[in-house]
């Protein structure tokens, strides 16, 4: 069992296998899922299996766009915060925070009106991380990365 490390309830994280060293995200015990804000998103089929093809914004000032692709895990549905259920695709990714690399299962939605393009929800924290609400960015931009 590892260490469980206490983060502020927004962190900044890595998607390394889509080269993006830099993200941040609202880290939300109330939500079960994690979800990561994508545009043009576009389901094919490579090696009989449904694949994903979708732009990741980071930044805003310039605005960068990575294409990306990923093998489908999963379609599902996925109710909001604001209670409104819709089907969603879930990909599987690599996520590095506060030093720390582990896989998850993350939904692509339409966030754009969210302040985060990521919301890290309970069951990638859970084991890992704790959050207290009164802090915010608690790691490095830079943080040196273990295994774990």
């Amino acid at each position: 069992m590892t260490d469980v490390i206490t983060l502020g309830w927004r962190e900044r994280l890595a998607l390394p296998q889509f080269g993006i060293a830099l993200l941040k995200a609202k880290l939300d015990t109330g939500a079960r899922s994690s979800a990561l804000h994508v545009d043009a998103l576009q389901p094919f089929e490579r090696d009989g299996r449904t694949w994903l093809r979708f732009d990741i914004q980071t930044g805003r000032h310039p605005p960068l766009v990575v294409r990306c692709e990923a093998p489908a895990q999963d379609r599902r549905m996925v109710t909001s915060s604001a209670g409104h259920r819709a089907q969603r695709w879930f990909i599987r990714s690599e996520v590095v925070l506060a030093g720390r690399r582990f896989e998850i299962d993350i939904s692509l939605a339409d966030r754009r009106h969210m302040l985060f393009p990521m919301l890290l929800g309970r069951t990638a924290l859970q084991g890992r991380f704790a959050v207290d609400p009164g802090r915010s960015y608690t790691q490095s931009k830079h943080a040196r990365l273990e295994r774990g």
